[in-house]
């Protein structure tokens, strides 16, 4: 089996918050959580600004990758994550 890199980041999360909220407005938005399809990944390329390979980990075997969207507009892609179940921890 390859080796599997590993990635730091260096960001820094200024609040958790149980919706998406516009940072400039504050207006929160009800959010949904849906599995990441081939198509979405079409629009999360560095030539859109993404600065993370989400292709590259959608092919992790040990991983599953989730988009943010708001609520009826699952087309628009707020944000993604991707975890991994360990089964003593995700």
């Amino acid at each position: 089996m390859a080796k599997q890199k590993k990635y730091y980041f260096e960001i820094e999360i200024d609040k958790l918050t149980n919706s998406i909220v516009n940072t400039i407005s504050h207006d929160s938005f009800s959010t949904d959580v849906h599995p990441v399809t081939r198509a979405d990944l079409k629009n999360v390329t560095k030539e859109k600004g993404w600065l993370f390979n989400w292709a590259s980990e959608c092919k992790l075997s040990d991983r599953q990758v989730f988009k943010l969207a708001i609520r009826n507009n699952p087309e628009i892609i707020q944000g993604l994550l991707s975890i991994s179940n360990y089964s003593d921890h995700y």
